[in-house]
């Protein structure tokens, strides 16, 4: 068994990995780590929950050990598509690079820029930035760029997917020629490829999990489902199908509020994370998630990588993702760290082709809740009515100034569909009536709990009290 002090790194460095409570790398570990001690490029393909902040960290905070810091001229810089991201990563440079001297700025949007640029002034070994508050800074002159040794392109593939790719490019040209890169991406499309070929000299390559493959740890499903029974098969999965902790995913940032509202008012232990709410209120929203104040996260899909949330049971697509990378980094918010979760993906009227293409991604066919021919039955209409939905076109607020994780969920333009299919965010006429099946009124928590030592349920299988039928299937 291949253990951390196998890899190379300093004593210092084993006792802060050792006090963290982390005895055994993870296979990108394990590969990466020796790579970077060596001073040798890395590009690594690894999905989301792998250990990959780690993988970099670790060996950066040793190869940093020894040099002077200057003003305004970072000696390294780590490229993150987000605030929440970027924020991790700081957070794992505090909890590994205790025993050593090294000084971290964090350059995000969102927050003032004083500290940043005093920061920047006392001079930094680490600064850990996204992209558009570092352009920001070096545009204003406050920044400059030509001393640092090395570099990490971090989530690579997101970045792409928020048209951060020419900032990246912008970014690297004013980077010194001699210097280590570092690039990491879940997915490896050709922009990425061609990014790497480009910016990368004779990089070591690894690989520890497919491109666009998902943990085997999850047990994933797919829904048929009516764009105006979104809610109510949601919030009855959330009583029945034993959930612990659960984030529940939606394209739009108009659902995620409303959404939100609604399980709220009918008891349930909510709260929400997107785009249009500073990052005190993320922040502190996420740590209620995590302290156990509530047990349900509606999301959009800023909080769909990176974020280090343990132990989250279940993961909802309310949409089925436009882009089918989403749905991989969605659904791996669960099943971390040897856990087991489950994941399910609501099919509505217009999103054939969307779960066809997440399903071509993954090379995998999703099962359809239920056995065989089997659907898994709801409240049925006459006890759960909704009125009819709401029509018009998905919410497009506009990017903020810096240009940082909000682009993700409204830049790209949502595939052709009818009208009919738009039906996601419909308000119900009045409160649903309880559920005849439940001994006793719902409650904000879960009445069950699941080990999560347990075998993932196999697919098609119900693991909660037993369902009624449903009439809504695929074709």
């Amino acid at each position: 068994m291949t253990t951390f002090a196998d890899l190379g790194l300093s004593p210092e460095l084993l006792k802060a990995v050792e006090e963290a409570g982390y005895t055994e790398p993870t296979p990108i570990q394990a590969e990466a780590i020796p790579a970077v001690l060596m001073m040798k490029d890395v590009l690594g393909i690894a999905q989301t929950g792998t250990g990959k902040t780690a993988s970099f960290v670790l060996p950066m905070i040793d190869v940093l050990a020894n040099g002077r810091r200057r003003a305004l001229m970072p000696r390294s810089l780590i490229l993150e598509p987000t605030r929440e991201l970027a924020a991790q990563v700081a957070e794992n440079f505090e909890k590994y690079g205790a025993n050593h001297d090294l000084k971290m700025a964090l350059l995000i949007g969102g927050v003032q820029m004083g500290e940043q640029v005093k920061a920047l002034n006392d001079g930094v070994d680490v600064l850990i930035a996204t992209p558009g508050r570092l352009m920001d800074l070096f545009e204003r002159g406050k920044i400059m760029l030509n001393a640092c040794e090395l570099v990490v392109i971090d989530e690579a593939d997101r970045m792409l997917d928020m048209g951060f790719i020419p900032d990246i490019e912008f970014i690297c040209d004013k980077l010194p020629d001699k210097r280590q890169t570092l690039l990491f991406s879940a997915t490896m499309p050709a922009p990425i490829e061609k990014l790497a070929k480009k910016f990368l000299d004779n990089p070591k390559r690894m690989e520890v999990s497919r491109a666009a493959s998902t943990n085997e740890n999850i047990t994933a499903f797919k829904i048929p489902v009516k764009n105006r029974e979104k809610r109510s098969t949601l919030e009855w999965l959330l009583r029945n199908d034993l959930v612990d902790t659960a984030i529940v995913f939606s394209n739009r940032k108009t659902t995620v509020r409303e959404l939100n509202k609604t399980l709220q008012r009918n008891g349930f232990a909510s709260g929400e994370i997107h785009g249009d709410i500073d990052q005190a209120q993320r922040n502190a929203e996420l740590q209620r998630f995590k302290d156990g104040e509530i047990n349900i996260l509606v999301a959009s899909d800023v909080a769909a990588r990176g974020l280090d949330i343990k132990g989250v049971s279940h993961v909802f697509n309310y949409d089925t993702p436009w882009h089918p990378d989403d749905y991989v980094h969605r659904i791996g918010r669960t099943g971390r760290a040897g856990a087991k979760g489950r994941a399910f993906t609501f099919v509505g009227e217009g999103d054939e082709e969307a779960i066809d293409n997440v399903e071509k991604l993954t090379g995998a066919k999703i099962a359809v809740f239920g056995k065989k021919d089997v659907r898994v039955e709801l409240p049925k209409a006459e006890d759960k009515p909704a009125t009819p939905a709401k029509r018009g076109q998905p919410d497009r607020e506009e990017q903020d100034q810096h240009g940082e994780d909000e682009v993700a969920e409204d830049r790209e333009e949502k595939p052709r569909r009818s009208r009919k299919a738009d039906t996601s965010d419909a308000k119900p006429e009045r409160k649903p009536r309880s559920d005849k099946r439940d001994s006793k009124p719902s409650d904000s928590r879960p009445r069950h709990s699941r080990r999560q030592d347990e075998a993932p349920v196999p697919a098609g299988e119900w693991n909660g009290p037993k369902p009624e039928f449903l009439s809504v299937g695929f074709k």
